[in-house]
């Protein structure tokens, strides 16, 4: 397989359309090849680079935690401007567009809608359309493959963990969702999407991943596949006052609590919606995290594994799984408190767990005891079915 950065390069077509010109690149830790170099550091050698640009964590990768910002800074190799999208804007200004003729956008997504990269492109993308400047998508994999889950986020919910009305987990590469925002806002941009050569979605073991290929994370906390797989379920964690183990060294793959016995929650889970587990391990474990929630307190909780021949692709619901033992720890403990109530991705006036979701419902079949798994499932299949409908005028590869 090669990535879109490596056809790129391939390509002298496409390298003499930017000869010339002042050329800007998205990027970040993971915007790398397949040894490992990086695109900033490709790109040097080829076209004049005249500026770049960083999304949420930053070019470097370096902020650990979630939700801070990050400055803006002069590469001290390249000695070009490096402008932060996570910092005092998350759209680039007028004075950053002016700073590049055509920009390549080179990161590494998670396939998950409220992954904030692809909010960035949108943002990207929105302002070339109005300084009618060409942006090039430099495309790669969707590690958590093809597979659709969750809700589409409703109208009035939009974030910046909520670019479009996509179900949580889509199913799109950056490329194609690049098409799909270009028609759904009808922007008047021009858009040059490097295909992936290689590049098989539905195929084993990799699923939209090739396996041989060395994983960087694309955001501190993204360290594993294992991880990409299970973060449509486990961001939902996000915001509740459980943990969703920031401060371990498997955040996003381990779920739990230093006040909830998740011996009883799995019990629960397995009698309440057994058809929702499989596909997928859970096992129970302990962890203490060391910064962030329940800090320095030993949770007992579980850990998503899809590291084993007990993976089924197809299969696995991550949404399901997380929502349904949201359900049961309602049910176990009518009073415990869930809801995390702070500011997130700078929305102040919603609750943090409907934002991540794109909406309430989710959490009023939560609360609402007479609700059962074959009523979620039916609101889900709606919006599922809908947007397989829906995104295959975008679909690049088979």
């Amino acid at each position: 397989m090669k990535l879109g950065i490596e056809v790129l390069l391939q390509d002298k077509k496409r390298l003499k359309s930017l000869q010339g010109k002042r050329v800007g690149l998205v990027c970040h830790p993971a915007s790398v090849d397949s040894e490992l170099r990086h695109s900033l550091d490709l790109l040097a050698k080829k076209v004049k680079l005249s500026c770049a640009f960083g999304p949420q964590h930053g070019v470097r990768g370096d902020k650990q935690d979630n939700m801070i910002e990050s400055p803006d800074f002069v590469d001290p190799v390249l000695k070009i401007p490096i402008f932060s999208l996570y910092g005092e804007v998350r759209r680039p200004t007028a004075e950053m567009m002016s700073h590049f003729d055509v920009v390549l956008f080179d990161l590494q997504d998670l396939g998950c809608r409220i992954y904030t990269f692809i909010t960035t492109l949108l943002y990207m993308m929105e302002e070339c359309a109005k300084t009618q400047k060409k942006i090039v998508i430099l495309d790669r994999p969707n590690p958590a493959g093809r597979v659709i889950e969750g809700f589409r986020m409703r109208p009035g919910w939009e974030s910046f963990v909520g670019a479009a009305p996509i179900p949580m987990r889509h199913g799109l590469t950056v490329g194609e969702l690049a098409l799909y925002f270009k028609s759904f806002y009808n922007l008047d941009v021009q858009v040059d999407v490097v295909k992936m050569k290689g590049y098989s979605p539905n195929k084993a073991p990799g699923f939209g991943w090739d396996i041989k290929r060395p994983w960087v994370n694309p955001s501190p906390n993204a360290a594993s596949l294992n991880m990409a797989r299970a973060y449509s379920g486990t961001v939902l964690i996000e915001g509740t006052t459980l943990s969703e183990g920031r401060g371990t060294t498997r955040a996003l793959e381990v779920i739990g609590a230093s006040d909830i016995d998740f011996t009883k929650v799995l019990a629960g889970m397995k009698k309440k919606a057994p058809q929702w587990l499989k596909g997928v391990i859970l096992r129970e474990c302990y962890f203490e995290p060391t910064f962030h929630k329940h800090q320095g307190k030993l949770c007992h909780g579980f850990q998503f594994h899809t590291d084993c021949d007990a993976y089924k692709h197809e299969q696995f619901k991550p949404f399901r799984i997380t929502a349904l033992m949201l359900k049961v720890i309602r049910d176990l403990y009518p009073d415990y408190p869930i809801y995390r109530d702070f500011a997130y991705e700078y929305v102040h006036n919603k609750l943090a767990f409907d934002v991540i979701n794109g909406g309430p419902e989710l959490k009023d079949w939560i609360e609402n005891s007479k609700a059962t798994p074959k009523d979620l499932d039916k609101k889900l299949a709606l919006d599922e079915k809908s947007w397989a409908k829906e995104r295959k005028a975008y679909l690049l590869y088979k």
